[in-house]
């Protein structure tokens, strides 16, 4: 620890409370509450720098800490779905690879003027010209009502939708942030008060939340981009959820990195009314540098995290075409499969099933595929089933048609290429298994276009890709995440040719359908919110 502050200092002198100047702002010592503990100070070291958390600290203009000088700084990054992807929900497993790009959240906690007018302040930084530059204030009152019995209550989640339609629409995407508050309050770890005991100020750690004056701060800078397909919203609920743990001595979150992932699931579902599943929380959360993420989706237990072979590579490249997971039709797939799964179960002789990936390939094949409607209205499904198709994310249009068989079958099969797709990643290093690898992710890109969630520019990007080929190094390539647009995921060897030849597919990619700007590439990883930790500044 001693050796790490004398490192933080070199950027940023030790100061007292009176040198956090607005015409020059700097923080004070930086102490990590969690990685430092381990005692794993290189590494941590490493990590420090290599996020660009210097860059973020030195642009906080807070003049000082809270009512205890303090403040804390969180972190998440964004996920490269590798494999699995929309299968998440059908109870999957995922590999997925937590992104160089980031999203920084700085929280801190004081009382300020007078009383009724305490409020949760969330700016958002643009960052390198790009990004939202933004800042939101949202009164705690309107948080908050009583329960008749004297005690202040979160208020419901249809108050709280009739709060968020009073927001522009570039105000929307506080939700993310604010929502946060709001489900650690329903949840119990943050309690709203009118009155703390005399003399007890605002501090880091104070699970009370004093509704009348307190000022609560919290500013994002996130470097992941978003509708690109690597969860930029996960980055930001779980940097701005850990924030909130640090800030208010939430201590589940603190220790479990999987029951912060959770918790940020339930911000998009309930908060944002996005019909997410929970691999992109967990990745963000629990990701370690460099290595894969072994998630099984039932509903989320980490096999463990897998490094990456040396002798391959893992890229992104954006198609440019914006993707959004509460769009129309990743809902639509979402809702489709769970119909299917319905109906699977009041076919299936073993009985109910839990998750639709519980039926083999072979099973599926061997008959059950006859019971599964290639379409089916919404009103007829739900006349036959009075029980509904038990996703508590989506809701079935009865004016719609589903395109229920290929929607079940997709995940059942990604989830057995994904298996294979693990057990591979183990194997001795060969051509072979570089073949192999990239099929299966060909496999999974072709099935995504047949439930509806493919898109001309990723399909572009995979054919590139596949032109290319393995004379130069290139295996496979899929779109990612919830499709319809966003990023494509590539896999190469680990030579100089094959990274020359995703250069050049990105630049001619960007020349044709970008305005003659090159499509942006992603490479590299850093730690997932548990790993990084949280750092308490001082000044």
């Amino acid at each position: 620890l001693q050796e790490l502050n004398i490192h933080v200092s070199q950027a940023y002198p030790p100061r007292s409370a009176s040198s956090w100047l607005p015409s020059r702002p700097r923080v004070g010592p930086v102490m990590l509450c969690a990685a430092c503990e381990a005692g794993d100070v290189g590494r941590v070291r490493a990590e420090f720098d290599g996020a660009n958390a210097d860059v973020f600290l030195s642009s906080l203009d807070w003049t000082r800490g809270g009512d205890d000088g303090a403040a804390v700084v969180t972190r998440a990054p964004g996920r490269l779905d590798v494999m699995g992807g929309i299968a998440d929900y059908s109870g999957s497993l995922v590999l997925q690879l937590p992104l160089r790009e980031g999203c920084f959240a700085a929280l801190r906690r004081r009382t300020g003027g007078a009383e009724g007018l305490g409020a949760l302040h969330v700016t958002s930084r643009a960052t390198d010209g790009a990004g939202r530059g933004e800042s939101i204030n949202v009164p705690l009152e309107s948080l908050v009502c009583s329960n008749g019995e004297g005690e202040l209550v979160p208020i419901s989640w249809e108050q709280w939708a009739s709060l968020k339609s009073t927001w522009s629409a570039e105000q929307q995407w506080a939700a993310y942030v604010v929502g946060g508050l709001l489900v650690l309050m329903h949840e119990g770890h943050i309690t709203p008060v009118r009155a703390r005991p005399a003399g007890k100020e605002c501090c880091l750690g104070d699970p009370t939340l004093l509704i009348g004056r307190e000022q609560v701060e919290i500013v994002l800078q996130s470097a992941v981009p978003e509708g690109k397909g690597v969860s930029s919203s996960a980055a930001v609920e779980v940097a701005s959820l850990s924030a909130f743990a640090h800030g208010f001595g939430v201590q589940t979150l603190i220790d479990d990195a999987r029951e912060l992932a959770l918790c940020a699931q339930r911000v998009e579902n309930k908060a944002v009314g996005a019909p997410c599943g929970v691999m992109d929380q967990m990745a963000s959360a629990t990701g370690q540098s460099g290595q894969l993420m072994a998630l099984v989706c039932q509903p989320a237990t980490v096999e463990g995290h897998m490094p990456l072979p040396a002798h391959l590579r893992l890229w992104g490249i954006d198609s440019g075409v914006r993707h959004s997971v509460g769009g129309a039709d990743y809902g639509s797939v979402r809702t489709a499969a769970f119909m299917g799964r319905t109906l699977l179960s009041r076919t299936r002789a073993s009985g109910p099933l839990s998750y639709a990936i519980h039926v083999t390939p072979s099973e599926l094949d061997s008959g059950l595929i006859n019971c599964l409607p290639e379409q089916l209205r919404g009103s007829d499904f739900l006349a036959s089933e009075a029980q509904g198709h038990g996703d508590s994310a989506t809701r079935i249009d009865a004016a719609r048609t589903y395109a229920v068989r290929a929607c079940v079958r997709h995940p059942i099969m990604e989830n057995w290429r994904v298996q294979l797709f693990s057990q591979l990643l183990a194997a001795p290093p060969s051509t072979r298994q570089l073949q192999t690898l990239g099929e299966l992710m060909f496999q999974s890109h072709a099935s995504y276009s047949l439930v509806g969630l493919g898109s001309d520019a990723t399909d572009d990007l995979v054919r590139r890709v596949r032109n290319v080929g393995e004379a130069r190094g290139l295996y496979g390539a899929k779109i990612t995440g919830g499709g319809s647009g966003g990023t494509v995921c590539i896999l190469t060897d680990d030579s100089e040719q094959a990274a020359a030849a995703v250069r050049e597919i990105a630049r001619e990619y960007g020349e044709l359908h970008l305005g003659g700007v090159p499509a942006r590439l992603f490479e590299g990883s850093s730690p997932g919110a548990a790993q990084f930790g949280a750092l308490r500044l001082e000044g």
